[in-house]
């Protein structure tokens, strides 16, 4: 079935042509110009700054003409991460969508509903002649999954509004008020290298889920550089090897799914490939018993690859590669004291890399409570110190921060208790959205919410956008834009 012909129509129709467009993060100039196009056929005003970051003006239809503005906002980037085994291009290639029963999602790759469906209902409300609304304000931005770089460059005195319903939410009946702040961490250990010959081995951590690094960090799923540095210092204690290649994971807000490295043992050690390989599955063992839960898949491979020469890291580089994996700080470490269940603090290694003389890691902080992330921050730069390197942090966004008097909320949620006879669940989240820097510019004034459709998974190749949820969300979102009069 065609996804088009999925209700509501027009935001199917709009997600369907976004699909089609190669937008990852750093790669937004398409979308961006599809954006204005589309504004431009509909005979709207429309502002593209510097970065690609487009606004919609749409005028406020019959009765609404008095009532204050509203803005509503998406991003236009998506993580681009494909599965093992799939031989795709995202910088030019697009998502191949499929449904699965209620499941929208894509073959091999991340499906890009987040944030897609925002960029999708925010142009069917364009160009709709009978949804009634006051006058809004669509922007859509650009590389918020690299750090809300977009939402930092939003020039706020373009914008009238000062209510904002941001639709970057993964989960129907939650109307998310306040959301952390973070930063990006790039963690620099010089190596030295030095000329190794001996057996080689390539070494792999593989079957894992993978997930977002804010929404899915309390799951105790298993990061693949993480383990992977597990595994390596397990091995050292048996052997001497030195490490010809590392890489794992492309982005900081991802829980990487896969990890490799190159090792080379020297001849000297009298280790056969029969001791290798009985000391990775003897600690698969143990990985499968510690994940059997939430990652029920992992698995160690480890590849022959014959008597090698090459440029490897010197027996005190691979020491302290080891030490970094093993003791860095890693995954949550404060829960919130106000909020039962919130992860307040944490921090998630996304992307590892050993390049010709240092390694390099990229780490997503996130924290509710800025002194928190501040002592995080000191915490993972002077361990990096004490092992010889360096960090650079880069890519500050600030929390959202909690209002206690909120009128957009209030109508939110009487709009949802009068369509469903219930409360909404109103909540604060570990991810980070770009409220906090819209609130931040815009002033005490400021009154925004989140919500968007059921999602799954995101930022894996097992993303999903439920179809029906879109349909519920989409009349929710109609219903709230009414009575913001």
């Amino acid at each position: 079935m065609n996804i088009t012909d999925f209700e509501p129509k027009r935001v199917f129709h709009y997600f369907n042509e976004i699909s089609r467009i190669p937008r990852g993060s750093y790669n937004t100039d398409a979308i961006s110009n599809y954006l204005v196009g589309v504004a431009k056929d509909l005979g709207l005003e429309y502002i593209q700054d510097e970065v690609g970051n487009v606004i919609i003006k749409v005028p406020a239809t019959a009765g609404y003409e008095n009532a204050a503005p509203v803005l509503l906002q998406g991003h236009m980037d998506m993580v681009c991460t494909v599965a093992p085994g799939y031989d795709i291009d995202m910088t030019k290639e697009a998502p191949k969508l499929m449904v699965d029963g209620d499941w929208l999602t894509a073959e091999g790759t991340t499906l890009g509903g987040d944030n897609g469906i925002a960029l999708a209902m925010m142009l069917a409300i364009a160009e709709s002649k009978d949804i009634p609304h006051p006058a809004l304000e669509l922007v859509s931005t650009v590389d918020e999954e690299t750090g809300l770089e977009g939402a930092e460059a939003i020039d706020a005195d373009k914008l009238a509004a000062r209510k904002m319903i941001n639709l970057d939410s993964e989960e129907e009946g939650i109307i998310t008020v306040s959301c952390a702040g973070g930063i990006s961490a790039l963690v620099h250990l010089p190596v030295v290298r030095e000329e190794i010959s001996g057996a080689g081995y390539r070494v792999s951590i593989g079957g894992l889920a993978g997930g977002h690094s804010g929404s899915d960090i309390d799951k105790e799923l298993g990061n693949a550089n993480m383990l992977l540095g597990r595994v390596l210092y397990n091995l050292s204690k048996e052997m001497g090897f030195g490490i010809c290649e590392m890489a794992g994971g492309t982005a900081d807000n991802v829980i990487c799914m896969a990890s490799d490295a190159k090792i080379v043992i020297p001849a000297s050690e009298g280790k056969s490939a029969e001791d290798v390989k009985k000391a990775l599955a003897e600690f698969e063992e143990v990985l499968k018993v510690e994940y059997k839960t939430s990652d029920p898949n992992v698995c160690v491979k480890v590849e022959e690859l014959g008597d090698v020469t090459c440029q490897a890291t010197d027996a005190d580089s691979t020491r302290r590669i080891l030490l970094y994996l093993l003791d860095a700080p890693y995954g949550i470490q404060n829960m919130s004291m106000d909020i039962e269940g919130l992860v307040e603090t944490s921090l998630n290694l996304g992307a590892l890399k050993l390049e010709e003389n240092e390694l390099t890691g990229l780490y997503a902080i996130r924290s509710s409570l800025l002194t928190r992330q501040l002592y995080l921050q000191d915490r993972l730069d002077t361990f990096v110190q004490l092992i010889g390197g360096h960090v650079d942090f880069t890519l500050y966004y600030p929390a959202w921060e909690f209002r206690k008097d909120s009128p957009l909320r209030d109508t939110c949620v009487s709009v949802y208790q009068q369509m469903y006879g219930k409360d909404p669940a109103v909540e604060a989240i570990h991810a980070g959205l770009e409220c906090g820097l819209f609130a931040g510019k815009m002033g005490e004034d400021f009154d925004a919410v989140s919500i968007g459709p059921d999602m799954q998974a995101v930022h894996t190749p097992d993303e999903k956008l439920s179809i029906s949820s879109t349909e519920r969300v989409w009349e929710y979102l109609l219903e709230v834009l009414k009575a913001c009069k």
